[in-house]
This record gives structure tokens, C-alpha cells and sequence, in this order.
């Protein structure tokens, strides 16, 4: 859902290790039992090693969580150089060593939590290449398997309006465990699925524990980060989301359906274990009152010998800040002054939504092989390739060229993705060009993904943290994601019987909400590129009034 990237080069081999393991463990445990699949995973990390060093070319950005963490200074490096004093050479590289070592234990923490956005992606990323094979296997009608494809969204939306409240009552620790039983139990009712009951309730516990990782999961990475890194580990959970959907897919042009359940508890087993080596949230430790705690979990996040002092009189000063704010509900939002910010938040959403992603993604194997089934396969492992570069050039164009035109050229490309891929399927029912279809499907398929990537996938949420005053942001930012979640199940339930009706409809009705989105950009939304939260609110206010 939240796509981005980071910043600098980290230059230190300890750090590239560490934010590797996630990965790297996923792909040698699914091997272990996969063997025959064993050179396509191998190529795979490679891949995401270069990926992983690519990311230094990116700029930070504000994920925009509603977690009192205060306006981000997005010029700063991903890893600010410590700093020096004139003195002795071996001084300067003794507090060189000294930073590295103190933030080892947030890349730690920060990898051990985007094991869970690792998950999320898989959840999503299943039902593409294995619709056919499920179908098959288990005797599903269409309107089964669309049941199947999109529960998903059902319970990640419940999961998402529950995480606030369950992350608040046990901790940031306790509802990732909380979210990773949920989808173990989920993946293994999918595994021994004999009928659509067990299947579906499968889907459904998948779905609401992602929910709950996509709160939890870059609340924690944000609450444990120190300022000068927080918005670069942030959005490595964007990154691990999409890495976690591209393996399902290759993994699931290789091996069945069942086993592909079974690598979706890798995540899981490496969250679990991990959260043992790991502290709670000092922020969740100060807000419950558990002042001992947090001074431990702050001290073991930022090093033994680092002085703390200061970051802890902080926090504890946003907390009693924070509680002394009136409790906004959702009727405040439709007030004047906030009446605008919700048009455009839940209007991208709408767009975002209505574009057909969903659909398109979850069912993209299928797509392909209406169109040709010569290329089905090569166009599912293009799509799940094309995915991560581009997503890494968007987040890299977002400070750079603004929001307004990155969500343009974002709906424009998508609005030719589904144009090029609607014609397809107009010449096959015309028997026209038939050799061409094929290619023209998967490039328009492929044009829709890479335009999305660069802009209408991540843009949207990144808006919707800049255009809300904290003091609604968190009521706001629950029916946002209550509208993209309505929004995804909508579209992932009813792609499967409009294809039925028409291929070519199917597409052009895509086409024109993504031409309608473009309007609404240019003439609802505004720029909010190097812009304070307090000139993005005065420029909203300003149509209003």
C-alpha cells in the first residue's frame, strides 16, 4: 500500500548485512525445501542485493504516520556522518565506530519488523499466479475464486481499524506477534484447503493480520528510529511490501500452490524469533507509564554509553502535549476547515482504488493468459520485476519534481496501461492482428504497473500525512484507510465477472477513472512539495474560505 524508498549509500558492510537478513533468510529457507527451484531463487537475491545498494540514490520521504513524531527533516542523509572535533585522527574514527555500533540495534529492530511488510506482500501477491492451479485443484466456479481473491481486503480492513487500539493495548511487540499468529494460522488453512470454507478462512486471517502490519509496522520503525534515520527506515517497509508480492510472484510460476503457502510462514517464523533480540517501543513504554522500561529500551536503541536524556524529556513532553489535545471524531472532519483535506485525501483513494490495481495485480496471470497463453508466464515475472526499480525511481522524482506532477504523469501512464491492454482484447474479438495481442496485453499490463509504481501507489498516502492537522490525523487517516480497503475489495471481487462480460469494457472503464484522475489532480489537489505542514494547511484553508 505505501510504496517509497531511501536515501544515501550506507556504507558500512555491517549495515547492508543486517538489512539483508529479512530477505536473504526468506529466500534460503524457501529453497530448503524447494530444491528444484533453487537457481531462479538464487538469481532472485541477487536481484535484491543490487536493489538493497540501490536505494542510497534515493531521497527520504515522510511516510506520514500519526504517531507524534513531529515534522521530519527530509534533506538530511539516511546516515547522518558523526560529528568531528580537531583532534586525533584515531578520536575521529573511535566516534565513527561509536555511531555505527549505536545504531545497529535499530537496523536490527528494523529489519526484524519489515519481516511483517515482507508478509504483507506475499498475502497480496499470492492469488496472481495461483488462480488457475487453485481453480483446478479444488473445482472453484469464478465467483469462488473471486471470493477467495479478495476476502483478503475484508479482513485487512477490520486488521487496519483494530490495529490503532490493539498496538496501544499490548504494544508495537505484541501485535506483531499478534498479526504473524493470525497469518500463520491463515497460511496453513490455505495449505490444507479441501473446499472453499477452509480456503477462505484462510485468506480472511491473512488479511486481517496484514492489516494490523500495516499500521504497526512503520509505527514501530518510526518510533524507534532516531530523527536523522527515521524517514529512510521508514520506507523500507514500503520496499519490503513490494519485494514480498514480486517473490509470490516468481515463486508461484515455479512451484504450486500449496507449496507457495508454505513460504508464506517463512516471514512469520523470522518475526517471531527476532522480536526476542529486540526492545519495545520507548514512545509505547512512556505512554503507558512504564518509565523504567523505557529509559532501557531507549539506552539499548541508542547505544550503552549515549547520553538520552534529552530524546527521553522529549517524548515524554509530545505525550503530555498529545493528551491534552481534544479527542477529534469523524463528524469534525466534514467541518469547514477540514472539509477539503477529506475531498482530497479520500478522492486519491477513490482514484487510487477505482483505477483497478487490485484487480489488475491480483489476477495479472490470468489477464495474461486470456490474452495469449504463450505469455502468461513471462509477462507474471516482467510484472513482478518491473515493480521494484520503478518504485525506487518514484520515491527518488517525489521531492524532486512535486506531487501534482508525479500524479499526472502517474494517471496518464496508467490510463495508457489500460488503454494499450483493453485494444488487445478488442483485436482478439475482432480477429485482428492476433499475433500481436499477446505483446500489446503484457506491454500495456506492464505500462499500467510501472506508472502506478512511480506515482498513483505511493503519492496518494504521502499526501494524505501532509494535508491533515495532527489533531484529526488520527480519525482521518482511519477513514482513509477504511475507503482504499473498501475500495480494494470492491475491485478485486468484481474484476473476475466484469472480464467475463467484456475484456475490452473492463479495460476502457479503467482507462477513463484514470483519465478522470487526472482532472481531479489538476484541478482538486495541491502542491505540497517543500511546503511545512503549517503552509500546506494555509494553502487548503484558503480555497475554503
Amino acid at each position: 500500500m505505501f510504496f517509497a524508498c531511501t536515501n544515501y549509500y550506507i556504507k558500512s558492510s555491517k549495515i547492508h548485512h543486517i538489512l539483508l537478513i529479512p530477505l536473504s533468510i526468506q529466500v534460503c529457507a524457501s529453497s530448503h525445501f524447494l530444491n528444484f527451484c533453487s537457481e531462479p531463487l538464487f538469481w532472485l537475491a541477487l536481484f535484491y542485493s543490487f536493489i538493497i545498494m540501490a536505494i542510497g540514490k534515493c531521497k527520504d520521504i515522510e511516510n506520514g504516520l500519526d504517531n507524534g513524531l513531529g515534522d521530519l527533516d527530509l534533506e538530511k542523509p539516511f546516515l547522518q556522518p558523526p560529528k568531528t572535533v580537531d583532534s586525533e585522527e584515531d578520536d575521529n574514527d573511535s566516534t565513527k565506530t561509536e555511531e555505527t555500533e549505536n545504531i545497529v540495534m535499530v537496523l536490527l529492530s528494523t529489519s526484524v519488523a519489515v519481516c511483517g511488510s515482507f508478509e504483507f506482500g506475499s498475502c497480496v501477491g499470492f492469488s496472481a499466479p495461483t488462480e488457475s492451479a487453485i481453480r483446478k485443484d479444488l473445482n472453484l466456479s469464478l465467483a469462488e475464486f473471486s471470493m477467495f481473491g479478495s476476502i483478503i481486503t475484508i479482513g485487512a480492513m477490520i486488521g487496519a481499524i483494530t490495529s490503532g487500539k490493539i498496538a496501544d493495548f499490548i504494544g508495537r511487540k505484541g501485535a506483531m506477534r499478534l498479526s504473524s499468529v493470525f497469518c500463520i494460522a491463515g497460511w496453513l488453512a490455505v495449505y490444507f484447503s479441501l473446499g472453499t470454507l477452509t480456503l477462505d478462512i484462510g485468506r480472511f486471517f491473512t488479511g486481517y493480520g496484514i492489516g494490523i502490519f500495516s499500521y504497526v509496522v512503520p509505527v514501530f520503525i518510526s518510533e524507534i528510529a532516531p530523527k536523522n534515520l527515521r524517514g529512510g527506515l521508514a520506507t523500507i517497509n514500503q520496499l519490503m511490501i513490494v519485494s514480498g508480492s514480486s517473490v509470490a510472484y516468481l515463486l508461484g510460476t515455479f512451484v504450486s500452490w500449496r507449496t507457495l503457502a508454505l513460504t508464506g510462514l517463512v516471514p512469520c517464523i523470522l518475526l517471531l524469533g527476532g522480536l526476542f533480540f529486540i526492545p519495545e517501543s520507548p514512545r509505547w513504554l512512556a505512554n503507558v507509564g512504564r518509565e523504567k522500561d523505557f529509559q532501557v529500551a531507549l539506552r539499548n536503541l541508542r547505544g550503552k554509553d549515549a547520553d538520552v536524556s534529552h530524546e527521553a524529556a522529549e517524548i515524554e513532553a509530545y505525550n503530555l502535549t498529545l493528551q491534552s489535545l481534544p479527542k477529534a471524531q469523524v463528524l469534525d472532519l466534514f467541518a469547514s476547515k477540514y472539509i477539503r483535506s477529506v475531498i482530497i485525501a479520500v478522492g486519491l483513494m477513490v482514484f487510487q482504488q477505482f483505477g483497478g490495481i487490485n484487480g489488475i495485480g491480483f489476477y495479472a496471470s490470468e489477464t495474461f493468459a486470456t490474452a495469449g497463453p504463450s505469455i502468461a508466464k513471462v509477462g507474471t515475472v516482467s510484472y513482478a520485476i518491473v515493480q521494484i526499480p520503478i518504485t525506487i525511481l518514484g520515491a527518488f522524482l517525489m521531492d524532486k519534481s512535486g506531487r501534482r506532477p508525479l500524479l499526472m504523469v502517474s494517471a496518464s501512464g496508467t490510463f495508457l496501461g489500460c488503454f494499450l491492454t483493453g485494444f488487445s482484447f478488442f483485436l482478439k474479438s475482432q480477429n485482428m492482428l492476433l499475433e500481436w495481442v499477446p505483446l500489446i496485453a503484457v506491454s500495456g499490463v506492464l505500462t499500467y504497473i510501472a506508472a502506478f509504481s512511480i506515482g498513483m501507489g505511493a503519492v496518494p498516502w504521502v499526501m494524505m500525512s501532509e494535508i491533515f492537522p495532527i489533531n484529526v490525523k488520527g480519525v482521518a487517516g482511519s477513514l482513509v484507510v477504511l475507503v482504499n480497503w473498501f475500495g480494494a475489495w470492491v475491485v478485486s471481487f468484481t474484476f473476475n465477472f466484469i472480464m467475463s462480460w467484456s475484456s475490452t469494457g473492463t479495460f476502457g472503464l479503467y482507462a477513463a477513472i484514470c483519465a478522470l484522475t487526472v482532472l481531479f489532480v489538476a484541478k482538486i489537489v495541491p502542491e505540497t512539495k517543500n511546503k511545512t505542514l503549517e503552509e500546506i494547511q494555509a494553502s487548503i484553508n484558503s480555497y475554503v474560505s
